[in-house]
């Protein structure tokens, strides 16, 4: 690697990570081990996916997690549910049905709810780890007004959307650019996820900065696992694998 790609970082994710994917989280896993070495990416844990897979009740997986964090893991806390029940309109309504499918949690959600959300989830993760978490993101990357107000409050380190990684209690941006993740809830936008993959590798090679993201619905697609490996083999070849608390200045 050269020294330019030294100064270089590339930081991985794993979304949605909970005993409701326990099978597919551990793929993911695998092949971020293999490709960055061990323990160098970030886990982003939901609490309770969906009301269907609930942290609490699952002793053997709050240990997996504590595991990965004495490893070296980041861990964030990634919403509650991770389900949006909220009523939209206007652009939002546009963000809720064309972005996601009904998973932008924190979209539409007041500032007292999307607090009382953040810090039960914090509390949660942080009692399965034995450490703080590395911060806060968003469903979707979705963040509605209550929600920014909330992290002000909330005491997590960091945040990121799918644009930029900041600090919410300063409002310093540490990373800018869009994320290269992939989509499987459909054909048309497996194609997209994978076109702009493609696309990545040359656009994005300037920024200092690059985020990769994936989630457990990725690995039941093959087209779109080669297109992940091959972008993060084409990304790690001249990037450092980094963590996102690499990228907070030093005092």
């Amino acid at each position: 690697m050269s020294q330019a790609g030294h100064s270089r970082k590339l930081i991985c994710s794993i979304h949605d990570v909970g005993p409701r994917f326990e099978r597919e989280v551990d793929i993911l896993a695998e092949l971020f081990d293999h490709a960055l070495g061990a323990a160098r990416f970030a886990m982003l844990v939901v609490p309770d996916h969906w009301g269907e897979a609930k942290l609490v009740q699952a002793p053997d997986y709050r240990r997996r997690l504590r595991s990965w964090a004495d490893a070296g893991v980041e861990m964030f806390v990634h919403g509650w549910f991770h389900r949006d029940t909220s009523q939209h309109s206007g652009l939002a309504k546009v963000k809720a049905t064309r972005m996601t499918a009904g998973e932008g949690e924190f979209l539409g959600l007041s500032r007292e709810d999307a607090l009382r959300r953040m810090l039960d989830g914090k509390a949660l993760i942080e009692d399965a780890i034995g450490r703080e978490a590395a911060g806060f993101v968003a469903p979707a990357w979705l963040y509605g007004a209550g929600a920014h107000e909330a992290l002000a409050e909330a005491g997590f380190a960091l945040a990121e959307d799918h644009f930029r990684v900041w600090q919410p209690k300063t409002g310093k941006v540490l990373a800018r650019g869009p994320v290269v993740t992939w989509a499987s809830r459909s054909v048309p936008r497996q194609w997209s996820s994978r076109g702009f993959a493609r696309i990545a590798k040359v656009a994005l090679a300037p920024l200092p900065v690059v985020r990769l993201a994936v989630h457990p619905g990725d690995t039941r697609v093959d087209t779109l696992m080669n297109s992940i490996s091959g972008t993060l083999a084409g990304f790690a070849a001249n990037r450092t694998a980094a963590r996102y608390a690499d990228l907070v200045p030093a005092d």
